[in-house]
């Protein structure tokens, strides 16, 4: 760690770990800061969940997503990409009648449609990895280092280029915020408070 001030936004819990407010309450979010958030998710798969999960996030809170995650596992063929971009109008309607998602025409059709659109990208000339080529492509040269969540930004130049690109691409619901959220999931930028015992823990970025 590069400081030890404390942040005003940091929680020690009793196992004597600081974390952000967000992460020190609820047992299901501090489980899923420490061992998942912020770590590197290169695979296509695991990335395609990601962006499919934060697309469905859009205007919930993340705990919501995080406790129907297993039903959405279920639903999507674990997000295996080929299984889900071969969905059909029958699929559709099976996803809109499963209480244990988020049921939401719009978003599943996107998820459909995303699938597709990864499966696209496999072999691109400009991105010969696929999808996590893309994605990680837009790294930008240096992280963010907020000492409060108030200085944790929301969108990031690289984050904005990264949606257009997506969306150039035939990906919905994959706008700027959302791409930001995305990046700091997988490790892409580490905006862990200055002071959490997570921040540097990715192996991409110092602390």
């Amino acid at each position: 760690m590069t400081d030890t001030v404390p942040s005003p936004d940091l929680i020690v819990g009793a196992d004597g770990l600081a974390r952000p407010l967000w992460a020190a309450r609820d047992p299901l979010l501090q489980a899923y800061y420490d061992t998942e958030w912020g770590l590197p998710v290169r695979d296509e798969q695991g990335l395609f969940e990601r962006l499919s999960l934060e697309g469905f996030q859009s205007g919930l809170s993340w705990a919501t997503i995080l406790r129907k995650r297993p039903a959405f596992r279920e639903a999507f063929a674990g997000f295996a990409p080929d299984a889900v971009a071969a969905f059909d109008d029958s699929d559709v309607e099976r996803l809109l009648g499963d209480a244990g998602i988020v049921r939401n025409r719009a978003k599943i059709l996107a998820t459909i449609g995303n699938a597709r659109a990864t499966v696209a990208l496999r072999g691109d000339a400009d991105h010969a990895g696929g999808l996590p080529d893309l994605v990680w492509s837009f790294q930008p040269a240096q992280t963010p280092t907020p000492r409060s969540l108030a200085e944790v930004p929301s969108s990031s130049t690289e984050s904005i280029a990264l949606s257009k690109e997506l969306k150039r691409r035939g990906f919905r619901f994959v706008g700027p915020t959302t791409m930001f959220a995305l990046m700091e999931a997988v490790g892409i930028v580490d905006t862990h408070l200055v002071g959490s015992h997570r921040r540097g823990s990715s192996g991409v970025w110092g602390g």
